[in-house]
């Protein structure tokens, strides 16, 4: 069994920056594909970013420019690192293990006008 925690949303004003983790635990020896995604209230939840176990990533376009996925295999950690957020990334920012489809809890990010 694999359990996903996500860390690091918050309260941040348009313009900053978070960082969120995504941690493999587990039955899980190596990544392979990671997802993040994010859901606003009211709405589908959206694929953000994927990156693969050997660091090939790829984003959705409204990402592009201004987040960047990385990973961490030492650590079975994935990160999403977010620059020039605006009101609307406003969302619940899930991790998703594609080879075991298992979930994260969701980490909440809002960002002030």
């Amino acid at each position: 069994q694999v359990q996903l925690v996500e860390s690091g949303g918050g309260l941040v004003q348009a313009g900053g920056s978070l960082r969120l983790s995504c941690a493999a635990t587990g039955r899980i020896s190596r990544v392979n594909i990671v997802r993040w995604y994010r859901q606003a209230p009211g709405k589908q939840r959206d694929v953000v970013a994927a990156i693969t176990g050997s660091g090939s990533a790829d984003y959705a376009d409204f990402a592009k420019g201004r987040f960047t996925i990385s990973i961490d295999n030492a650590k079975n950690t994935v990160y999403l690192q977010m620059s020039s957020l605006q009101p609307g990334d406003t969302a619940a920012y899930y991790c998703n293990l594609l080879q075991t489809n298992d979930w994260g809890q969701g980490t909440q990010v809002t960002v002030s006008s």
